[in-house]
């Protein structure tokens, strides 16, 4: 039987990167897949394409993870669709690197209402529709927390409360057999490294260098980690920051 066979998923910002990765390899696996995206319907239609396919189940929901009631809209969405929801990936996430002379409050607001306030709603909500027997809870953060680059402390700064909030919810939600994780990519390839320019610069080569395996990842590298978080396999883990970095830290 496959690792999530008879589960529904929800992937928050999944239609491109490694949030389509996940979905994708949780389709593979069995899941019903719910392939959120914010702006770009083309993307999440490609994902969702790509995963029926393959005969998998999958639907695209248009929703803003910062505004509550689009978040509502999601869930709601969801268990029309496949009468349950079992697994959420807080994966949506915007980032600008900036020194801090350029900081703005806009951006603050921007980075924090995507990154951090959107965890909080859709854990919310998640809380609210997962069954009797629990659920899974997985947040993407990133190396940056523990790297310290500089012109990125305002994304760092998000992702480091990300993981501060895995820890204390999994404490929170435990007795109701509802398990929180978080995963910390390194380096990962994805449409929006390539739209940042940071491909072939400097930067790339400084990310690939502090990397002992010696490359940038791909979203296939950090999907596998996901199912194992989702599925009974990790049935004893929760409150944990999985590193899936190449060894970058």
């Amino acid at each position: 039987m496959s690792k999530l066979s008879g589960k529904v998923a929800i992937v928050t910002g999944a239609s491109k990167g490694i949030g389509a990765g996940i979905a994708k390899a949780f389709a593979e696996e069995g899941a019903s897949v719910v392939v959120n995206y914010a702006s770009s319907r083309e993307g999440a239609d490609n994902v969702v394409c790509k995963i029926v396919a393959e005969g998998g189940k999958a639907i695209a929901v248009q929703g803003d993870v910062s505004k509550s009631e689009d978040v509502k809209r999601l869930f709601a969405e969801a268990k029309s669709a496949y009468g349950q929801v079992d697994v959420l990936v807080n994966n949506a996430g915007v980032y600008q690197f900036a020194t801090i002379e350029e900081f703005s409050e806009a951006e603050f607001h921007r980075e924090f209402n995507t990154n951090v306030l959107g965890v909080f709603l859709a854990t919310q909500e998640a809380v609210k529709q997962f069954g009797s027997e629990g659920g899974s809870i997985i947040n993407i953060s990133s190396t940056a927390t523990t790297l310290d680059l500089p012109t990125a402390s305002l994304y760092t700064s998000t992702k480091a409360a990300v993981e501060a909030i895995s820890r204390t919810l999994a404490k929170e939600l435990g007795p109701r057999n509802i398990r929180v994780n978080t995963i910390s990519p390194g380096g990962v390839e994805t449409e929006g490294v390539h739209a940042a320019g940071i491909i072939g610069t400097d930067f790339e080569k400084q990310m690939v260098a502090q990397t002992p395996l010696g490359r940038l990842g791909q979203p296939g590298d950090i999907a596998p980690v996901a199912v194992f978080l989702a599925s009974s396999d990790s049935a004893w883990v929760t409150g944990e920051t999985l590193g899936v970095s190449g060894g970058m830290r």
